[in-house]
């Protein structure tokens, strides 16, 4: 592995992880009315806190950006994943709560399953990239199931309706990545004349401002620690099927290499979630207190009380 990519991709999680946290803080601040609506950002728009996040968060795309250039999607979307500790880190120093037990096993099982992933499955270029029917099934399936997510969430009467809009983001901002990825190839290929011939450039910006809208919805009915793990968790799993489906990253498939892989990608998603449930993310305003001071009612969807 590139130590270039390294370098980038940690960079692009650092950046990450501290938007979310700023976005989050935001977010939860913004009118109800605006949930799942373009408004929403056209207010968050206005505080400097959000804004400030915002920047980190365009950094963290443009840092993964020029580790994609350097490297495999298969191997910077598990290092990308890393940015909930960097959100941790900066939720502990506003909430001063120690990291504990639950904090170093969430660790130790993040970090465990990168490396278990990285060592096992060796990314690497090289493969064949997949005739454009595959590339089009890849990415409507991957979008198809962002869509099914967000209308179910926007409807459902469970408190699990931002960890579904939080899945969605991560799908797409999984896709985003991988569209990333080949545009950067197209314009190495041929400048920004073949760059904006093609429909990848313009997915990625539908992609991401989409997902920009789903994630701050989430943010901004739900507490960091439910949100942010979901949307982690996500991103990356996408990232990696469109970089093996049809980018022609490769990965060892013999019968032991497979099994630490799997155990990997599992010790990811698991840190993920121990780390998202840790005391240090913050809870925030629930949906219901802030509907009660705007002297409104709330969607049972949208009430979550954090523990």
């Amino acid at each position: 592995m590139s130590v270039l990519v390294l370098l980038f991709a940690v960079s692009a999680a650092c950046c990450l992880g501290f938007g979310f946290v700023l976005q989050q803080n935001a977010a939860e601040k913004a009118p109800l009315g605006d949930f799942l609506s373009f408004r929403l950002l056209l207010d968050l728009v206005r505080v400097p806190r959000w804004l400030g996040g915002l920047g980190l968060m365009v950094g963290g795309m443009v840092l993964g950006a020029l580790a994609l250039a350097q490297g495999e999607i298969s191997l910077v979307e598990p290092l990308l994943a890393t940015n909930l500790l960097f959100a941790l880190a900066l939720s502990r120093h506003q909430t001063k709560q120690s990291i504990g037990r639950q904090g170093w096993a969430g660790l130790a099982l993040l970090a465990g399953g990168v490396s278990a992933f990285i060592v096992a499955g060796q990314p690497r270029g090289g493969g064949t990239e997949a005739d454009p029917l595959r590339h089009w099934l890849i990415v409507g399936a991957v979008v198809g199931t962002a869509l099914v997510l967000t209308t179910y969430g926007k409807r459902s009467r469970l408190s699990w309706g931002p960890v579904l809009l939080s899945v969605a983001a991560g799908l797409l901002f999984g896709v985003q990545d991988a569209m990333t990825r080949v545009s950067g190839t197209l314009f190495a290929r041929g400048g920004f004349e073949e760059l904006f011939t093609g429909w990848q450039p313009y997915a990625l910006v539908a992609c991401a401002v989409v997902g920009l809208i789903l994630v701050q919805s989430a943010f901004e009915t739900a507490p960091l620690r439910m949100s942010l793990p979901a949307l982690t968790a996500a991103e990356p799993l996408a990232g990696i099927l469109c970089g093996v489906g049809f980018l022609g990253d490769r990965l060892h498939t013999d019968t032991g290499a497979l099994a630490w892989e799997a155990a990997g990608l599992a010790g990811i998603v698991l840190g993920i979630v121990l780390l998202g449930l840790h005391p240090a993310l913050p809870c925030g305003a629930t949906v219901k207190a802030k509907a009660a001071k705007a002297g409104g009612t709330a969607e049972p969807a949208q009430i979550f009380q954090g523990p």
